[in-house]
């Protein structure tokens, strides 16, 4: 039910599926903001190419419905996506990792320093995107991350 409910916002343009979880998650995360303090919240991108194939980042009703939960603000200009990439779900976890070694860069300022960012994605399949995404952000300076995401794999 999970994969469905993905797949309908990925690929399907669902945006309503975003927005469910987003309140869903919220919810849950509004347990912990309070000791965890999140500033703002990052989603993995899309290489430009691929959103304007798509027309939309699956990730954005899902984290605008975080952020107007936790009321902090969603940062969709922070990481960027630098190549563009095939598919990556039949591929193994080195091929991810190696693929990924470059792809994504950090955008930041003086305002972005010292925080705590939350970075969300769709599914955790290897953590490579992830990985690569979250030492993008660790390079701003003082920055602290913690990950969110819909589902993951077996």
């Amino acid at each position: 039910m999970v994969q469905e409910l993905i797949h309908h916002l990925k690929y399907k343009n669902k945006q309503q599926v975003g927005v469910f979880l987003g309140d869903w998650y919220g919810e849950e995360l509004q347990k912990i903001h309070s000791q965890l303090k999140f500033d703002a919240i990052i989603p993995v991108p899309l290489h430009k190419k691929r959103m304007k194939e798509r027309g939309y980042n699956q990730l954005t009703t899902f984290g605008q419905a975080l952020s107007k939960s936790l009321q902090i603000p969603f940062y969709e200009n922070v990481l960027h996506r630098k190549t563009y990439a095939l598919t990556q779900t039949k591929k193994s976890f080195l091929e991810r990792t190696e693929a990924k070694k470059t792809i994504f860069e950090v955008e930041f300022n003086e305002n972005h320093h010292n925080k705590h960012f939350l970075l969300i994605d769709d599914v955790i399949t290897t953590g490579a995107t992830l990985e690569r995404c979250g030492k993008e952000i660790l390079s701003i300076p003082g920055a602290r991350l913690s990950i969110v995401c819909m589902a993951y794999t077996h």
